[in-house]
C-alpha cells in the first residue's frame, strides 16, 4: 500500500491548470505542424500562421492561449493499492483548480447554478471522472474545455441496423453543423457504444488521447483515418474560411453496448484541444 497526501494532488492540479492554458501539448504541436504543411488554401495558410503566432506569444509571455480558459475536466485513475491521506480527494482536486485559475490569472467561467448563473469566481467545481485501476499510482489527465466547441457536441441514438455507415454520417453531420463555431481546425472526439451517458464520456475521453496516436483496434484505426479525410474534404477549413484542414485529428473510443442500440457521441474541440497528463 502506497500513501499519497492529498496536498500533492492539489499542487499538481494547480500546475496542470496553468500549463494546459499557457502551452500547447506536444501531440497537438505535431498535428498542427502537419496541418500547416498540408493546407492548400492561401487564406487557410494565413489563418494557421496567425494561430501559430498566437501560440508562440502565449508561451513566451505566459498568457492564456485563448480567453476562454474552459471548465476544468479531470480524469483521475487511482491505483487500488493507493491510500490518499489528508483532505477529501474531491475537495483536493477542486482546491487545485481554484488555485490554478486564481493564481494563473485564468478566466473564471463557471456558474454555481445553470439557471441562476452566479459565477463561483474560482472556476470550481471541476467535472471529475474517477476510475479505479490496478497498481499504486495515480494518473491525472486535466482537460480544460471551452464552450465554443463544447456547445457543438451531439449524441445520436442510432439503430443497430444503421451500422458503421450510420456512424460516419452522424459524425459528418455534427461537424458540418458545427462549421466555424468550433474554432477549426478542430479535433473530433467520438464515443461509440455503451449507453446515452457512456458514449458522451467516451467522446470526451477520446479528446484527451494524444492527437498524434492511433487506436489499437484495426477497424477503429481505419475509421479514424477515413473520417479525418472526409471531414477535411468538407471545405470548412481554418477559422471556417475555407481550406483543406478542417480537422487535425479524429479520435474514437468504443465500448460494449446493448443489442438494441448503437449510441454515438461527437465531442468537438478547437485547434488547441488542451490536455495535460501526469503520473504521481
Amino acid at each position: 500500500m502506497r500513501n499519497i497526501n492529498a496536498a500533492e494532488i492539489t499542487k499538481n492540479i494547480k500546475e496542470m491548470c496553468i500549463e494546459a492554458n499557457y502551452y500547447l501539448s506536444e501531440d497537438m504541436l505535431n498535428v498542427f505542424k502537419k496541418a500547416k504543411e498540408q493546407e492548400e488554401s492561401p487564406l487557410g495558410c494565413q489563418i494557421l500562421e496567425q494561430l501559430d503566432e498566437n501560440l508562440k506569444i502565449a508561451a513566451e509571455d505566459m498568457i492564456p492561449i485563448c480567453q476562454d480558459t474552459g471548465m476544468a475536466v479531470v480524469f483521475i485513475e487511482i491505483g487500488q493499492d493507493v491510500h490518499i491521506e489528508g483532505q477529501n480527494l474531491e475537495d483536493a482536486i477542486n482546491e487545485g483548480v481554484r488555485q490554478g485559475y486564481v493564481e494563473g490569472f485564468l478566466r473564471k467561467s463557471v456558474v454555481k447554478d445553470p439557471i441562476l448563473r452566479e459565477n463561483t469566481k474560482d472556476n470550481t467545481p471541476a467535472v471529475i471522472h474517477y476510475s479505479i485501476v490496478p497498481g499504486e499510482q495515480i494518473t491525472i489527465t486535466l482537460a480544460p474545455k471551452g464552450f465554443g466547441s463544447e456547445n457543438m457536441s451531439k449524441i445520436f441514438m442510432l439503430k443497430p441496423a444503421d451500422g458503421i455507415e450510420g456512424v460516419k454520417q452522424a459524425v459528418l453531420s455534427a461537424v458540418r453543423d458545427a462549421g466555424p463555431n468550433a474554432c477549426p481546425p478542430m479535433v473530433v472526439g467520438i464515443g461509440i457504444g455503451g449507453t446515452f451517458e457512456k458514449c458522451a464520456f467516451l467522446s470526451k475521453k477520446a479528446l484527451a488521447r494524444p492527437a498524434d496516436s492511433e487506436s489499437e483496434i484495426p477497424y477503429v484505426r481505419e475509421l479514424e483515418k477515413e473520417l479525418l479525410s472526409k471531414i477535411n474534404r468538407l471545405g470548412i477549413g481554418p477559422g471556417g474560411l475555407g481550406g483543406t484542414q478542417t480537422a487535425l485529428a479524429v479520435n474514437i473510443e468504443t465500448y460494449a453496448t446493448h443489442i438494441a442500440g448503437l449510441p454515438v457521441a461527437v465531442n468537438i474541440c478547437c485547434h488547441v484541444n488542451r490536455h495535460v497528463r501526469r503520473v504521481l
